[in-house]
Parts: C-alpha cells; structure tokens; sequence
C-alpha cells in the first residue's frame, strides 16, 4: 500500500485554500486528504495526465482547475476517484514544488513549462550535414538559463576521416575547455554508446537537437522497445495505444529516465533579456559589471573588457561571435509583445 505524502506548510496552505474555495462554493468537490498518494506525471494531453504512482500503477486523471500548470516529469499527490469511469481514475490535487523546470516560448501564448524535475540536457549534434557551433551555443545558452547541466553529444562519428575528426575535436575542445562533459557517438559502430549509457543512468534527461542529427537513432540505443514501452503505458491507463500523448517520461532498461517531448527537442531563445543570452556564455561571467557602460552591448561600445578579452585570446573569437549571431537572431524572431513578457517574467 502506498505512504500517505507528508504535506509541507505551503501544500496545507493550498489545501486549505481549496477547502475554502469548496464552502464559499467555487469549487464543487471535496478531496479525501487522508487518501492522497504521491506519483509522477508520466504522459500529458489536453486537459489528463498519466501518473504513475510509487508502486508503479499508472492512473489516467483529472486536474483541478486551480493548478496552474502540470508537465511531464512533475511529482504530485493525487487522490483516486471513488467511482472511476472506464477511463479516468483519479484526480490531481497538488504539484509538488519543481526542481527544475523548461520552458518553452509560444508565439501566441507566451512562455509555457513543457517538463519538470529534468536532470541533464543532452544537446545532440552531427557531423552531417554539418556541424553547427553557433546551434550547440544556442542550446547551451538554454540550459545555463533553466540551470540543468548540459551533455553535448557529437553523433555519427563514422563519418569522419581522421582528418576530418581530428579538426572537429579540436574545434569541440572550447567546450571541454569551459567544463562542459562531451561525448562522440556513433549508432553503427557503437562507439560512445555504452559511455552514454552511464551518463544516464539514475538521472531524468532529455534529448534535444535539430532533425537529421540521429536523436531518434540514439534513443532506440538507449530504449530498443521504447514504442512497446509507449503501449504499455497507455494500455494501462485504459484507454489503448491509439492515444497521443504530448510528452511521455520512460524508464530506461540500464537506470534513469528519459522524457520524450516534441516541445523540448528544441529551444528558441526570443522571451529572454539579452543580460540572460550574456549570462548564458560562462566564460563572460568574470567580466560582466566591468564595463565602463551599464549598457554595454560587448560590440563597439568603448572600454568593453569582454571584447577586450576576446582580443586578448581570453575568450574565443568563434564564441563570441555566435553570442552576437544570438543576439540578432532572437531580436528579429521577437514578436512585438515579447517585450513585455520580458520586462514582467512572472505575468501569465
């Protein structure tokens, strides 16, 4: 029989609230705390989620309406229906305070979570049909702003002659140089799989990289029966395999897991304040605030140490020059209202 979850001060408060919502009669019905199990959102669509609880059942349910938000990877406490239909089981009451969270901007709705309690962010690349400085520093900028550790993986390595791998690695050294973990793989020949593996194991991740860079090809490596997998969970939830869900967390064979989301495969960067993408770029952190300009745009501007540095050889020339590409690009991809969502952040 599953634990009964220990409420923290803010949960009692929430269902305090609730309750009160309940008497004065803006909310209809009255959850049982007594049976409230704790579980972990494993698949969402539309207005359901899949949890599964700590004995491993997974329950198709219900949210309240007063939850704000509810992603792929979220812990929280549900309570079972008393009377469930063929379908629904129970109903999600609380969302337990997130670790980490991702975040997606939306071009109609702002930005939106799309996945919760994340671990590490493994940021695919290829060697064909070529490799991209400037998209693996986009991403990177990604993770520095939810602050969830970055893989960088270089895929279908096989490809390469020594030559030519001998000039990729060494214009992949900068990362390593800035302490960032990179792996080179390979499907075919198995290269870097089995470190992968290892990578993963006990943590929850997600894939991201652009089409064509082998992130499906990696993630059968890592879950060989990942649509069987897909079908159990949907079949036990009750409602068979034709359901789509928007994004599914699965348990990889070897340990860990893995969250599987159209949404996070990848990244804009438009919702965030150019200080942010400046933030993202680790080897700029020393030298931020020492600009003789508050407004420094680290360009031409006079007595900017950044591009001092970068003249100086302390930071990279090719880095730096992606942080401005960035800059650009995000300005031109802002819609209009974007600026306000960046000057009030917490506004729905």
């Amino acid at each position: 029989m599953a634990k009964k979850p220990k409420l923290s001060h803010r949960q009692k408060r929430q269902v305090a609230a609730n309750r009160q919502k309940r008497l004065s009669g803006k909310q209809q019905s009255s959850p049982d705390l007594s049976a409230l199990l704790a579980g972990r959102v494993i698949g969402r669509f539309g207005k359901q989620a899949d949890v599964q609880d700590t004995e491993g059942n997974v329950v198709r349910c219900h949210i309240r309406r007063t939850i704000k938000s509810v992603v792929c990877g979220d812990e929280v406490l549900f309570a079972r229906s008393e009377v469930p239909d063929e379908n629904i089981g129970g109903v999600i009451e609380i969302v337990q305070d997130r670790r980490t969270v991702l975040t997606r901007p939306d071009f109609y709705d702002g930005v939106k979570p799309i996945a919760a309690n994340i671990d590490q962010i493994i940021v695919v690349s290829s060697v064909k049909p070529e490799l991209s400085l400037n998209i693996i520093d986009r991403y990177l900028v990604a993770c520095e702003d939810t602050d969830i550790k970055p893989l960088l993986v270089l895929n279908k390595v096989e490809l390469l002659s020594d030559d030519e791998r001998e000039t990729v690695s060494a214009s992949l050294a900068i990362y390593q140089e800035l302490g960032y973990e990179l792996l080179l793989t390979s499907c075919k020949s198995g290269e870097g799989i089995a470190e992968l593996h290892e990578r993963l194991r006990d943590k929850t991740s997600v894939f991201v990289g652009q089409s064509g860079v082998g992130k499906s090809s990696i993630i059968n490596q890592v879950l060989p029966d990942a649509d069987e997998l897909v079908g159990e969970i949907s079949e036990n939830s009750g409602l068979g395999t034709h359901t789509t869900t928007a994004a599914k967390l699965l348990s990889i064979p070897s340990g860990g897991e893995l969250i599987d989301s159209p949404g996070v495969r990848e990244f804009a960067l438009w919702h965030l304040p150019q200080e942010r993408i400046t933030w993202g770029f680790v080897e700029f952190r020393d030298y931020l605030g020492g600009c003789k300009f508050r407004d420094c745009k680290h360009l031409n501007d006079p007595g900017c140490i950044i591009r001092q540095a970068v003249e100086e050889g302390k930071i990279n020339q090719q880095r730096y020059d992606n942080y401005h590409r960035i800059i650009a690009a995000m300005a031109e991809q802002r819609p209009a209202y974007a600026n306000r969502l960046i000057s009030n952040p917490d506004e729905p």
